[in-house]
């Protein structure tokens, strides 16, 4: 399958490292003009360096911003007013009780895992419809349907973006622009290597380390490992390409089977 997003442009936020970076450099590959982003520039430099190394004849650019603000949204918008395909990555997750989760980390959850999308896509999806063409991706999680309980203000926002995602499909409907959720499952990142050592423990090797984390906190895997960012990267560009035209309002699922259910 040929998935040549040349003439694109694309820009995933929150793409300095994890699934973000391996869903920019898969952008890319395919030939889309491709904006990383993150709030610190220094790193995001750094980032766009070994992108540039990795993908020679990629073309790549860097915007540094805070889209978990009205302010850093905008900034995006005037650094790259026309953008094609719209991956809403960014997010942030750490286990805590939550009944010690006091209000301004609900907030903080909401705007940096909500509303740093919402804010995105309410700017560039009028230019696509009026182009006729486009395509907005919101990252979620299995989290958005078995709340964790050691992460409930986590998966509630990944909840609300099923709910975004297709309220915003409704809205471009025939108008050429899709809008799909891409649902990861237990993804092998910096932040989850991290939080499998607050779980399980830092003093295992990282593979027994994995093993027990899979078995006494995600036993539901079919998978039964971590997955690989580049594995839910391979969806992101499917779903950014002319093949994936009829596919809308959904949420695909990256989840190595960890959602019990036969339906998508």
């Amino acid at each position: 399958m040929d998935l040549d997003l040349t003439g694109r442009t694309a820009f995933v936020s929150g793409s300095s490292q994890g699934i973000g970076r391996a869903i920019a450099a898969g952008l890319a590959r395919a030939g889309a003009t491709t904006v990383v982003n993150g709030r610190d520039a220094a790193r995001l430099e750094h980032v766009l360096g070994e992108l540039r190394a990795e993908l020679p004849d990629a073309d790549l650019r860097a915007v540094a911003a805070d889209v978990a603000t009205a302010e850093g949204a905008q900034s995006v918008l005037e650094a790259v007013p026309q953008v094609d395909v719209l991956v809403n990555n960014l997010g942030i997750f750490g286990p805590r009780p939550v009944l010690e989760v006091d209000d301004e980390e609900w907030r903080r959850y909401f705007e940096v895992n909500v509303l740093s999308g919402v804010r995105l896509a309410r700017q560039h999806l009028p230019g696509m419809v009026e182009r006729g063409w486009g395509r907005v991706l919101f990252l979620a999680s299995d989290s958005a349907v078995v709340v964790p309980a050691e992460m409930v203000h986590y998966g509630v926002t990944k909840t609300a973006l099923l709910a975004v995602s297709r309220g915003y499909a409704k809205v471009v409907a025939g108008t050429g622009v899709t809008v799909n959720t891409v649902v990861a499952g237990p993804t092998r990142t910096e932040g989850v290597e991290e939080f499998v050592g607050q779980l399980v423990g830092t003093d295992l090797p990282w593979e027994q380390a994995e093993e027990r984390f899979m078995a006494e906190h995600r036993p539901n895997s079919l998978l039964q490992r971590l997955i690989r960012p580049e594995e839910v990267a391979n969806m992101v560009v499917y779903l950014a390409s002319e093949q994936a035209s009829a596919t809308t309002g959904g949420a695909l699922r990256v989840d190595g089977g960890y959602v019990d259910s036969i339906l998508p």
